[in-house]
């Protein structure tokens, strides 16, 4: 009969350091709510491009046409191939790019127009964030003005507009 004891009270303590173990595992998993609930604001990155229904040519023209019209803003260098322009615009130099995108599914071309620095990473800059921003609000006009035929014609008297 101690043998019999014996043998619950080895079997016993051998389970001691395993339910030790458990204990700890549970009261680690016990999660502690901060003393606030106030969530962090998320604050995002500027976007650095945007899309348009325009054929990627005519809104590479356009950025052409508005650059050279904007004060400040000079493009160093330019490939149509490639859709770009090196510009210069406060102080700061970056790319302005035109990718052609797929065709969208009421069969209409579009545009994405963005910004990037000379390695091709996004540029999130002051300078390029604002020219973006200014390319997007006027190239709808610029485009429009481009399919008329008005941009750049000449009004000659006595014969129609």
């Amino acid at each position: 009969m101690i043998g019999h004891l014996r043998g619950k009270t080895q079997r016993a303590s051998s389970r001691l350091p395993c339910i030790a173990v458990l204990a700890l595992f549970v009261a680690a998993c016990n999660t502690i709510k901060p003393a606030h609930d106030t969530p962090l604001p998320v604050v995002l990155p500027p976007a650095s491009d945007f899309t348009i229904t325009a054929g990627m040519l005519d809104t590479w023209n356009a950025v052409g046409q508005i650059l050279v019209r904007t004060d400040g803003a000079t493009y160093e260098g330019r490939a149509q191939m490639l859709g770009l322009y090196d510009v210069r615009y406060r102080g700061e130099r970056f790319l302005v790019l035109t990718r052609a995108l797929a065709l969208t599914s009421d069969h209409q071309m579009t545009t994405r127009v963005s910004v990037a620095l000379q390695d091709g990473k996004p540029d999130g800059s002051d300078a390029a964030i604002a020219l973006l921003g200014l390319l997007q609000a006027r190239l709808p006009e610029e485009l429009r003005l481009d399919a008329s035929g008005h941009r750049g014609r000449k009004h000659i008297p006595g014969k129609n507009p």
